[in-house]
């Protein structure tokens, strides 16, 4: 008789969802990296140590824990499922797919992100992407990004800044047309202006010579770049504008730089948290890329309608 004939196996995706949740520290991870929902993963633990009559995994807490023998199992399953996945046939191009997860602010995901990830996929096709959205007037991100896009003071906070924008205000041909004609930087101070906490008035006041004016008092507050540009594109108001954002709005003439005046922004896009290695820094590399040339076509606009 041979001598595993009785012996009771484990089944393979139980021992990948175990190491999994172990190596990650908790269910969730674990059921990411594994395309399964945390529960799968859970109830897979759960059948391995039924069969084995033991607690692998101590649970509670904020992260899942080894028990005593969970440790030591831990290190058999591992070398267990290196020599299988060393055997040719059972690797497949599903079982070489590299997960990143990547958190960025909406605008700045739906203006410079999005419209250039085609070159990225088509570089790295390895790399399965997923982009989730930061709050970042709330300063909220996502759990689990290995690379995280901030917008914010980045001296404060530390990172890596993307690209040194600067702010100019824009308006739609259709409200300079209904406002007649304008003389000086100093027309700005006569003009419906729009507003975001994100991005204030007072340096484009200093720089048209309006000196400590206040910031506009009255108007829908509007709390993403997005909307700023929008309001300000369907005739609402000029905008303290980010030529790198406002390119699509520029291109078609839908926006038009003022005054040809233009500040630093207060604030910056940067990468807050990265990964050294692997797809992260790959992925680090090629967003700097991005935003370069997102900053220079929307200096070359600017410096074309001004």
């Amino acid at each position: 008789m041979s001598p595993i004939a009785d012996v009771r196996f484990p089944s393979i995706d139980g021992l990948r969802a175990f190491e999994a949740a172990a190596r990650l520290g908790s269910f969730e991870r674990a059921a990411d990296e594994l395309n399964v929902t945390a529960s799968a993963v859970s109830k897979r633990v759960s059948t391995v140590e039924e069969l084995l009559g033991a607690n692998l995994l101590v649970r509670g807490g904020k992260a899942l824990g080894l028990s005593v023998l969970g440790k030591e199992y831990l290190e058999q399953v591992r070398v267990a499922l290196g020599l299988l996945a060393a055997v040719p046939l059972h690797r497949r191009a599903s079982q070489r797919i590299e997960r990143l997860r990547v958190c960025a602010p909406p605008t700045f995901a739906r203006q410079i992100l999005v419209p250039a990830l085609e070159s990225f996929t088509r570089a790295q096709p390895q790399v399965e992407l997923e982009i989730v959205l930061s709050v970042p007037y709330l300063d909220q991100g996502a759990e689990d990004a290995q690379i995280e896009v901030r917008h914010g003071d980045f001296a404060a906070h530390g990172g890596d800044v993307l690209m040194q924008d600067r702010v100019v205000p824009m308006a739609s041909p259709g409200l300079l047309g209904s406002i007649g004609t304008l003389r000086s930087a100093t027309d700005l101070g006569r003009m419906p202006l729009l507003r975001s906490p994100l991005e204030p008035w007072a340096p484009l006041f200093e720089a048209a010579g309006l000196g400590c004016r206040e910031e506009p008092a009255s108007g829908p507050r509007l709390i993403d770049l997005g909307l700023l540009l929008e309001a300000a594109a369907s005739g609402q108001g000029v905008v303290p504008g980010r030529p790198s954002l406002a390119r699509q709005w520029l291109r078609a003439g839908a926006l038009v730089p003022l005054f040809g005046i233009a500040v630093e922004a207060r604030s910056q896009y940067y990468i807050a948290t990265a990964s050294p290695q692997g797809p992260a820094a790959v992925f680090a590399d090629w967003l700097r890329g991005v935003c370069a040339a997102a900053a220079d076509e929307g200096a070359e606009l600017i410096s074309r309608r001004s």
